[in-house]
């Protein structure tokens, strides 16, 4: 799985004009699944999004994670990061899994989140989605497992 990871002031999704996540000071995860991802696979994602140190410590260091600041998580679904750009001038989405195996590595990521932190909202799966967040730094991480 691939995690496009950003440290947020604030992030929200919206769906047909309506706000269906937002989330104020975190993380704004978009999320893609690749053929091979397993449930593990997304198990061992979410752990390193939640432990992922990249907020300031007193000193302004990048030691704390989400847990210690109390953060808002925000997950999107979004394929497109699996898509083979490597040749051509049109993204080929063959590296993408397909619909029902990344809907339900998604779901299973998001209900792991939900019981494992207080602060989880998401996008809608298959839904045309527009993203506003203020990227904090900013700070942006490509994370795979």
């Amino acid at each position: 799985m691939i995690a496009l990871l950003q440290r947020v002031l604030e992030a929200s999704v919206r769906v047909d004009g309506l706000v269906v996540g937002s989330i104020g000071p975190g993380l704004l995860g978009l999320i893609g699944v690749r053929p091979t991802d397993t449930p593990d696979t997304a198990v061992r994602l979410l752990e390193r999004l939640l432990r992922y140190r990249i907020f300031a410590d007193e000193r302004g260091k990048m030691n704390l994670d989400l847990r210690q600041i109390d953060g808002g998580l925000l997950l999107v679904p979004q394929f497109t990061l699996a898509a083979d750009t490597r040749s051509g001038l049109r993204p080929s989405f063959s590296s993408a899994a397909p619909p029902e195996q990344a809907r339900g590595l998604f779901e299973a990521m998001l209900a792991a989140a939900q019981a494992q932190h207080p602060k989880v909202e998401s996008g809608v799966f298959g839904a045309d989605m527009q993203v506003s967040l203020i990227n904090d730094g900013p700070v942006t991480f490509w994370l795979e497992t």
